[in-house]
């Protein structure tokens, strides 16, 4: 038998994908539990749509956001989503099969990722990763974080799933600068609160590395020139972040 598998989701104005997200999940999970961080958009009525137990906290900060969710699960076994974020049916079909054995030493699954950018798939260039997106209520612990949040296993060990979650993080221009803006604003934020320092040679010579780093060092290129604008986002990012640094005081 099967055990029941709670959905997790966080969302702040994620009407764009939102459905196709829930959708994906429809034969797999027992219940959905969605924190809403106040959306302006169509996100809560999305959600109500697909079932969901819906929750309004306002949280900046995406681990205690996280962590507010998982309070609200209801069984055993956890699978984490973005909004924007689909699971594939081979997914689908794996998950099930790997929770249909009764895990004695298992807590916790990483999923493998497959990026998106502008619809087309990324394999490169730090693209191409796996997260702990799938485990046991009880034996995970989620750090605080502005961005970028960490789940760790408090027992147990880690399997490795071979299926792929896709993500459609960058889906625009637009849409990818403006997260890369927020990201940079939370990220540094974030860094002077661990105490780290900026300066100017961090924030001329940092940005250019980033780059290098993402599309020669770790191969980018080979996904093709269309992912440039994205390697020159990372670096604007780490050039934003260093930059606002500057003028956020440590509490």
């Amino acid at each position: 038998m099967i055990p029941q598998l709670s959905l997790l989701m966080i969302t702040q104005n994620a009407e764009e994908l939102l459905e196709k997200s829930l959708q994906s999940c429809i034969g797999l999970v027992d219940e959905i539990i969605v924190v809403d961080n106040y959306s302006k958009d169509k996100t809560r009525d999305i959600a109500k749509k697909y079932g969901v137990k819906l929750y309004l906290n306002k949280e900046d900060d995406l681990g205690k956001q996280r962590k507010y969710g998982l309070s609200k699960v209801t069984y055993e076994w956890v699978l984490v989503l973005d909004s924007d974020e689909v699971v594939s049916e081979e997914l689908k079909k794996e998950i099930k099969e790997v929770l249909s054995i009764k895990h004695k030493v298992l807590s916790g699954f990483k999923i493998p990722f497959q990026n998106h950018l502008f619809g087309r798939p990324l394999l490169y260039g730090g693209e191409n990763y796996k997260k702990l997106w799938l485990f046991r209520k009880d034996a995970i612990s989620i750090s605080p974080a502005l961005v970028h949040e960490r789940f760790e296993l408090k027992k147990g060990r880690i399997g490795v799933l071979k299926n792929k979650i896709y993500h459609y993080s960058y889906r625009s221009l637009w849409q990818t600068f403006r997260k890369f803006t927020d990201y940079a604003i939370r990220e540094a934020k974030q860094r002077v609160k661990k105490g780290e320092k900026t300066g100017w040679k961090k924030i001329i010579l940092y940005p250019p590395h980033m780059f290098w780093a993402r599309f020669i060092k770790d191969k980018g290129y080979k996904d093709g020139l269309f992912r440039l604008p994205l390697d020159i986002g990372f670096a604007y990012m780490e050039f934003l972040a260093y930059f606002f640094m500057l003028f956020i005081k440590h509490k």
